[in-house]
């Protein structure tokens, strides 16, 4: 059956002289590339040239065809739209509609290159560069989850499979046992790779001993950690991965039914693996009879609420039952009695896209990459202030630093410069994670190393700061966000969070004392260990994580009145100076309080107790007579 869809492929794809790939992940889809697309079909069919964008596999052109196809994210999110013609691998960046009729005359009719168009790396003298192995944000990666996702045609299934989809499925339901499945991803060192690491294998052989007619596997496609997109863009680019590493997982364990539990947020997402579902099924993949086996395996696709403590399992399996999302307390485990009191098996998204990569390539050579307690690589979201932010996949055991400066392109200071000195820190794990600083940069990133350091993995959130950054205001962004998304069921994460919000309100707003600062560690401290599930366990790291790596900045704010980066409003000190003034007035018109007095010609001065420390005087000024912090 798959060689029959391969082939198809193959005869369908026999004339394709050139094919270009679109990035339609949610990032290039938001800036216009289903535009350039629209536009690009409609001069190719204006200049006269044969084009396909959806390949015909019942009646294969005999003629040369040009095809355009769309891909789901390319990673490079800083550069996009992209547009990427094969076989020659230029990829464009920043694509407009307009630039379409200079892409079809220059390079689809001529064969040659749009220079401007052309990635130019700042880092080497603005030299273009004409695709992705000549881009170090590319060349510096391991991408293995990711390669297909920027490639493939997500919503086309025959490509899938020509490119070995399904092939490591067919293996474990024809010529593995449940056994051996669980041993090859246990001998592999797979972890999970929704934050907490625990063993894959492991965990299916849990489920696997449970004596059970009726089995679950459960993909948690739950990411809710702010700016995490590595599971969406897997979903949105190769959706048919997941669905292979579910059945693979359901065969390991014995499970006849899976479900994956999609954010209502990821409109695309839900669409492409839903289509996926039904093509899986309209072929045989998915069913009754799974490849002439006798039994059976279904996929729903349920959305959720859009609950963060829905990404916790047992809240999970709370919401497909129609209950409320909340955990329980554990044991007993889903492998022993999870979905409707039936053993259950959860992994995410990325967990799952690394099971057909291994019973593939085999588990000792998955080893190879990575480190002995983490092998193979992790996605990442990275974001923040850094040149390149984007997509990524590394081995795990790289640094900081090589993904910062190496893949990232370094750090952009307040001016929007790069400059080797404006790194300060890096948000790891989101929500549930930590602050690293300067002397981590060499730190191997892996699930153990991480955590001798108070921080973790996470589900790969990567958030570069520099340093006009305020630790203390981005404690309190990731704990306004936890206490948001506390589900309430018990006390510690309920209160105690809502407590330290108030306790960083304090001290932000210049109220804060020696006492605050002693309440707000015992209570990050006792709600860690005294919560229920991992949300309020974790919940506490990035204010430890702030007391420990930045305790001077906190304290700063505290005893001495006064935020380092001149962020906190309420601890600026504005001043004009006497020596610069000029008296232009400019600053007195646009103070919303009428805090500032004097004469045309003569220096101004500001009414401390009028004034709201807005800063609008500041940027206002154009003689630097103004100044504040």
């Amino acid at each position: 059956m798959l060689k029959n869809y391969a082939n198809a492929y193959h005869r369908a794809t026999e004339k394709r002289t050139k094919r270009i790939v679109i990035c339609a992940g949610t990032g290039c889809v938001a800036n216009g590339s289903l535009n350039v697309m629209a536009a690009l079909k409609e001069k190719i069919e204006t200049e006269g040239l044969n084009v396909q964008l959806e390949l015909d596999f019942e009646n294969p052109s005999d003629n040369d065809f040009l095809h355009v196809s769309k891909s789901g994210c390319q990673g490079f999110c800083q550069m996009g739209p992209l547009l990427t013609v094969y076989p020659d691998h230029v990829l464009y960046t920043k694509v407009r509609p307009e630039d379409v009729d200079e892409i079809v005359e220059t390079t689809l009719k001529k064969g040659g290159i749009v220079e401007r168009l052309l990635y130019a790396d700042s880092a080497r003298n603005n030299k273009k560069c004409k695709g992705q192995g000549e881009i170090q944000f590319y060349h510096a990666q391991t991408r293995k989850v990711l390669e297909p996702c920027g490639v493939f045609d997500p919503e086309d299934v025959h490509e899938f499979i020509a490119n070995g989809g399904y092939e490591s499925a067919r293996r474990a339901w024809l010529e593995m046992t449940p056994e051996t499945i669980c041993e090859e991803i246990k001998v592999s060192g797979l972890r999970g790779r929704g934050g907490g690491g625990f063993p894959t294998g492991v965990k299916w052989q849990f489920t696997l001993r449970e004596k059970n007619e009726k089995k679950y596997i459960i993909c948690n496609a739950d990411e809710g950690d702010p700016g995490a997109f590595m599971d969406r863009s897997v979903m949105e680019g190769n959706p048919h991965t997941i669905i292979e590493g579910m059945m693979i997982a359901a065969r390991g364990i014995g499970a006849d039914e899976g479900y994956i539990y999609v954010r209502l947020e990821y409109p695309l997402a839900v669409a492409r693996v839903r289509r996926a579902v039904e093509e899986a099924e309209k072929i045989g993949i998915l069913g009754d009879d799974v490849f002439g086996t006798g039994k059976s395996f279904r996929v729903n696709v349920m959305e959720g609420a859009g609950a963060f403590v829905c990404g916790e399992e047992t809240a999970l399996m709370a919401s497909i039952e129609g209950k409320r999302g909340m955990p329980r307390p554990k044991p007993p485990f889903p492998a022993q009695k999870g979905l409707w009191e039936k053993p259950t098996c959860i992994n995410n998204v990325e967990t799952l896209a690394c099971v057909p990569i291994i019973i593939r390539e085999g588990a000792q050579s998955y080893r190879k990459i990575g480190t002995e307690s983490s092998p193979g690589t992790k996605t990442f979201a990275l974001t923040g202030h850094v040149v390149n932010t984007g997509l990524i996949e590394v081995p795990f055991g790289a640094t900081l630093r090589e993904i910062i400066f190496d893949i990232g392109g370094g750090v952009i200071d307040s001016k929007g410069n790069v400059s080797n000195t404006a790194f300060k820190a890096v948000q790891i794990g989101g929500p549930s994670g930590g602050c690293l600083t300067e002397k981590h940069l060499d730190l191997p990133l892996d699930f153990d190393s991480l955590k001798t350091v108070g921080a973790m993995v996470g589900s790969g959130g990567l958030v570069v700061m520099n340093k006009d950054t305020c630790m203390v205001q981005m404690a309190r962004f990731f704990m306004q966000f936890t206490q948001n998304e506390s589900c309430g069921k018990c006390l510690l994460c309920r209160e105690g969070t809502k407590q330290m919000l108030a306790l960083l309100d304090e001290i932000i707003d210049g109220q804060g004392t020696a006492e605050t600062l002693t309440i707000l560690e015992q209570t990050a401290k006792t709600v860690g260990k005294g919560s229920l599930c991992a949300l309020g366990k974790t919940a506490p790291n990035p204010v430890l994580s702030v007391l420990k790596n930045f305790r001077g900045e906190m304290e700063s704010h505290v005893f001495n009145k006064r935020c380092p980066t001149g962020q906190c409003a309420a601890l600026r000190s504005i001043e004009i100076l006497q020596d610069k003034c000029v008296g232009c007035t400019a600053c007195a018109r646009k103070c919303p309080v009428s805090a500032i007095s004097g004469e045309r010609k003569q220096p101004h001065k500001i009414n401390q107790e009028l004034c709201i420390k807005c800063g609008v005087c500041v940027t206002t000024c154009k003689f630097g007579a103004v100044v504040g912090a």
